[in-house]
């Protein structure tokens, strides 16, 4: 074959370090042209992406040369820097380790892309905690609940 063909669909989620509500709302959109820039620049697509207080979502059509785990750390390094640069919260911004990813067929993206919409509404009934834990046992990924999250005795930063 002369070329190299796919379609490969993976929701990211990420959360604030401590699961802290840190993600500023009045720089919600700055946060996601930000994020869509990074996706841009290492040649993906976005097809998606929300935000609430404690966590990312990112929704995207990733070609098959990047490492996922390459794009994620990409992001949240940089992210990471700007919210610390723009001085958006008091003391020092950093996201939890590690991610969650999520592989989706081309006939469930008008779902996931309502459901990424839909965060601010979902999360008034749902914690994050909650919603994530679902995620995993409806893909179907082993864990165990007292590795999740890292907890925080102190928080980082403030707003």
């Amino acid at each position: 074959m002369a070329n190299t063909y796919s379609q490969i669909y993976i929701q990211v989620i990420f959360a604030v370090q401590g699961r802290q509500n840190l993600l500023p709302l009045k720089n919600k959109d700055e946060l996601h042209k930000y994020i869509a820039g990074i996706v841009r620049n290492k040649i993906q697509y976005l097809l998606r992406i929300n935000s609430v207080q404690d966590h990312v979502h990112i929704l995207l059509s990733l070609k098959p040369d990047i490492a996922l785990s390459d794009l994620v750390r990409d992001i949240k390094t940089n992210t990471s820097r700007f919210i610390n640069n723009k001085g958006w919260l008091k003391g020092k911004f950093n996201w939890q380790e590690g991610f969650g990813a999520f592989s989706y067929s081309h006939s469930q993206l008008e779902r996931v892309i309502r459901y990424i919409d839909m965060q601010e509404e979902h999360h008034r009934r749902q914690t994050f905690k909650d919603e994530y834990c679902a995620l995993l046992e409806k893909f179907q990924v082993n864990f165990d609940p007292k590795y999740l999250f890292d907890w925080m005795d102190k928080p980082t930063a403030t707003r």
